[in-house]
């Protein structure tokens, strides 16, 4: 019923923040080195330049010198350039290295927020459970997560924390983060290809191109413009030979003309479209070498490597093929060669080999897009695992969402917020399931209530996608995520806090109706009405989602609601979190205990901002 647990818990091979410290300071002391050799190749450019005037001007204007002489300045200016590249490769190159172990840094040291890809575009207000948990904006979950630098790993990264995935389909994703959660230098190598890979890769685009109607050519037009060639090359050489006259080549010319004027349009058309999927191909083209030449192990990432491969070839070959295509269409746009080209049927020639490539490969570019996106959604939650080597593989339990007699369940030991750091976090062990189907939980403000609906609902967002979860274990069934925590009125929609509450809660309930497993978390349930219909509505709601198989956790300040655990004998416990004055400031332990809380703290908290109470 459950797969076996690999532990992964305290892995004292895995120091991230020494690891980080060592590359970002090797980074540092290259970024210096290639800064300085930069200054020095540039003031010597400077130099050469001047020597080159100078001698120009003794041996040209004066007389004095040879010209030869002129031959020093340019070969030491020639080579100087080349240099300097070079080092200005290496200086971006570097500054790219310390710009990703700083925020590698970072995100250990919890500094993180604001300064990641905070997944705005993913947001959705009427999502069940997304805004509840922070899986998208500043400080939250895939701000932590994310170091995918396309569009589609991003994509791929949301799609996971939104939606569980198939036990089976998980199981293979948790192999391969466990793969890759060593493989610093993997991630620092794609770290280190640059920003051009994130701003000029637009992956549904590029799909879109690689399945577009074929561009018309007449039929046998490749042979044709082929014929052409040779009989253009033919007859200059025999002319040139004094073998024939002008004739033949023109009429070899005026040929050429007819046939570059039935292809125009479809040569314009491949010539015009080409560019951007060109230079696409090209930065793709970077990471699929990179993941070819990895020796994966795991069945996920090889058979995702197997999906990189074209008629058992890799795919980088095929693209390298369209890049040299490409580059030779270009040849006709320069002035030099384009009375040759013209000579050749140039252009038409490699546009149909363009667009030839494109027919037998083109429906192939969404999918090595998606591998990539999808490898580096996984080399996302393997850099998670990564810094935090505490952190656990969930226990899946293997069953269909079909199968009714199945009891859901959530057992999870030491469970601690994702988005805390861990010196700071309170562990807590929560158990749901069996004859247990809620929770109650009470307490003062701030004691921790919503923190830990929040680390549940997190954990098993994270499980559920593969990754792993910050608690000594966790065993749980395949669940959806319903919540209600953070809901508000709205003006432009003409609703109060408490119609937006109970819009939620019903969108909770519907899920429960519709037969998933569900895992419900309710923060504060019905805290905009009165007190008599906040405890009817509150027990008729959490009987009903409990009677239909869900599990949950529902907090609250009103105690008259703890009293529910009543009316669910066996089915509900009441638990909650304390606090204590202490030298005259309220003190939280955040730990979880049984019963009801027996006090609480507003009227200290009012008094400690000031308000005469």
């Amino acid at each position: 019923m459950y797969q076996q647990r690999v532990p992964t818990g305290n892995l004292r091979y895995l120091d991230p923040l020494n690891e980080y410290r060592q590359r970002l300071e090797r980074w540092q002391i290259e970024h210096a080195r290639n800064e300085l050799l930069n200054r020095r190749l540039g003031n010597a450019r400077l130099i050469s330049g001047l020597l080159l005037v100078t001698v120009a001007a003794v041996s040209l204007g004066a007389g004095r010198i040879s010209p030869w002489w002129l031959l020093v300045p340019v070969i030491a200016l020639i080579v100087l350039v080349v240099i300097h590249d070079r080092v200005d490769r290496d200086l971006r190159r570097a500054a790219r290295g310390v710009t990703y172990y700083e925020r590698a840094l970072a995100r250990l040291q919890n500094k993180w927020i604001g300064a990641g890809n905070q997944g705005e575009r993913f947001r959705d207000a009427n999502h069940v459970f997304a805004d509840d948990l922070d899986l998208f904006g500043r400080g939250s979950l895939f701000e932590l997560l994310s170091t995918a630098r396309t569009r589609m790993g991003e994509r791929v990264l949301a799609g996971w924390l939104l939606t569980p995935g198939e036990p089976s389909e998980v199981a293979a994703r948790q192999e391969s983060v466990k793969e890759l959660r060593r493989g610093v230098d993997l991630r620092e190598e794609i770290a280190l290809m640059g920003e051009d890979l994130r701003a000029a890769l637009d992956d549904r685009r590029l799909g879109a191109w690689g399945t577009e109607p074929a561009v018309n050519f007449f039929p046998g037009a490749r042979w044709v413009a082929l014929l052409l060639a040779i009989a253009a090359v033919a007859s200059l050489v025999t002319t040139l030979l004094d073998l024939t006259n002008l004739v033949p080549f023109l009429f070899v010319v005026l040929a050429e003309f007819i046939f570059m004027m039935a292809t125009n349009k479809g040569t314009n058309q491949v010539a015009e479209n080409i560019d951007t999927p060109a230079q696409e191909l090209r930065l793709i083209a970077l990471l699929l070498e990179r993941l070819e030449r990895e020796p994966f192990s795991s069945p996920g990432l090889a058979g995702l490597r197997g999906k990189l491969l074209v008629d058992g070839t890799p795919a980088t070959r095929q693209i390298r093929r369209m890049v040299t295509l490409v580059d030779r269409l270009d040849w006709a746009r320069n002035l030099f060669f384009r009375l040759p080209a013209a000579a050749l049927v140039w252009m038409p020639q490699f546009a149909m080999a363009i667009e030839r490539w494109r027919i037998r490969y083109g429906p192939q570019v969404a999918g090595w897009v998606a591998a990539i996106g999808e490898f580096e959604a996984m080399s996302s939650l393997a850099c998670f695992a990564y810094e935090h080597p505490d952190a656990v593989f969930a226990e899946l339990a293997d069953t269909s969402e079909r199968d009714t007699s199945f009891k859901s369940f959530y057992d999870a030991a030491g469970l601690t917020h994702p988005l805390i750091p861990a010196a700071e976090a309170i562990a807590n062990d929560v158990k749901l399931g069996g004859d247990i189907r809620l929770w109650i939980i009470s307490g003062s403000n701030m004691s921790g209530k919503s923190t830990l609906l929040r680390a549940v609902g997190l954990s098993v967002v994270l499980a559920w996608a593969g990754a792993p979860v910050t608690a000594a274990r966790l065993r749980l069934s395949r669940l959806r995520l319903g919540a209600s925590m953070r809901t508000s009125d709205s003006v432009t929609d003409h609703r109060s806090r408490f119609y937006a509450e109970i819009s939620r809660l019903k969108d909770v309930v519907d899920l429960a109706r519709s037969g998933q497993p569900l895992l419900f978390l309710l923060d504060e349930l019905l805290s905009g009405t009165n007190s008599h219909d906040r405890r009817l509505g509150a027990q008729a709601l959490l009987l009903g989602l409990v009677q239909r198989d869900a599990i949950g956790l529902a907090t609250t300040h009103d105690l008259a609601l703890a009293e529910i655990a009543e009316q669910l004998t066996g089915r509900a416990i009441n638990v909650h979190f304390e606090d204590h004055l202490e030298g005259g400031e309220i003190r939280f332990d955040y730990h979880l205990r049984p019963g009801v809380v027996a006090r609480g703290n507003a009227l200290e908290l009012m008094r400690a901002v000031g308000l005469d109470v």
